[in-house]
């Protein structure tokens, strides 16, 4: 399948790259596919690396063909896609900034092109700035956090609605620190925090049309964000009960759960994949 690419809009991450030691576990060897997924469509932003990767490489193990959004790393992208072929599915890549409503159109038109239909939507992109203080937190950083964590979700769904019909889904990616908060990431979290809102409100829309509205809401996940965001992550995960970080195989199966008729009387909710941390509803 080939590669689409958007670059009209600049594209951006924070950090710097970072060799993750070691390396996250995007699906478990001893994973087996059940054909959960058969069939189906799935666009997944985000989905080069991390959580994303993750999801992405579970789904094509169910048997679905793949729209995989990506910011800028083109090289891992690629490896995500190669994967995704060895397990007999498809997969496009599409290179573009979500934070323009235009890209997310035209992320839609070139799915129905290609594959002539779509069944799951998951918006899971996002980037972190951890701040000491609310003070430090500009008016240029708040922009950017809200207009890549949360913009997308409404521009991306807004245009799958064309598309989606009975028994399709949609998943959200919001956080822990959306029930908890997190001192040093205060906008981010009230992006996450909002993510929480915007699927809630959204199920109730769309239970008439039976389209099913979920999220995962990760706590300490082992991925690339975490290294390009934090100076010192020795100590990364290890205030959980389960005493250390997930990895991301071990979130990628609540995604499968969300999208397949397992999940046929579930909206409005979300799976706590966080090392055993309670959280309130």
């Amino acid at each position: 399948m080939p590669k689409k690419e958007f670059p009209e809009q600049n594209q951006t991450q924070p950090g710097k790259a970072h060799k993750m030691n070691p390396e996250p576990t995007l699906m478990r060897p001893s994973y087996k596919g059940s054909d959960k997924l058969k069939d189906k469509v799935a666009l997944v932003t985000g989905g080069d690396s991390g959580i994303g990767a993750s999801t992405v490489l579970h789904f094509a193990k169910e048997g679905a063909h793949i729209v995989l959004v990506y910011l800028e790393e083109t090289k891992d992208a690629q490896s995500i896609k190669a994967e995704v072929e060895q397990m007999g599915s498809k997969c496009l890549l599409i290179k573009t900034d979500l934070s323009h409503e235009v890209n997310c159109i035209h992320c839609l038109q070139a799915c129905i092109e290609e594959y002539g239909q779509l069944n799951i939507v998951v918006n899971n992109a996002a980037m972190q700035f951890p701040q000491d203080s609310l003070l430090d937190i500009t008016k240029k950083q708040l922009h950017k956090t809200f207009e890549t964590n949360i913009y997308p979700y409404f521009y991306l769904t807004k245009a799958a609605l064309e598309y989606l019909t009975e028994g399709d889904t949609i998943i959200n990616t919001s956080s822990v620190t959306a029930y908890r908060g997190s001192e040093h990431l205060v906008d981010y979290a009230s992006t996450k925090g909002a993510i929480v809102g915007f699927t809630r409100s959204l199920s109730a829309q769309l239970a008439s049309k039976k389209i099913r509205v979920n999220g995962v809401a990760p706590g300490p996940i082992w991925t690339p964000l975490i290294p390009s965001s934090f100076d010192d992550i020795s100590d990364f995960g290890q205030d959980t009960p389960l005493g250390r970080a997930g990895q991301p195989s071990e979130v990628g199966p609540a995604y499968v759960f969300l999208a397949s008729e397992d999940n046929s009387y579930i909206t409005g909710q979300f799976i706590h994949v966080n090392g055993g941390e309670i959280i309130g509803s």
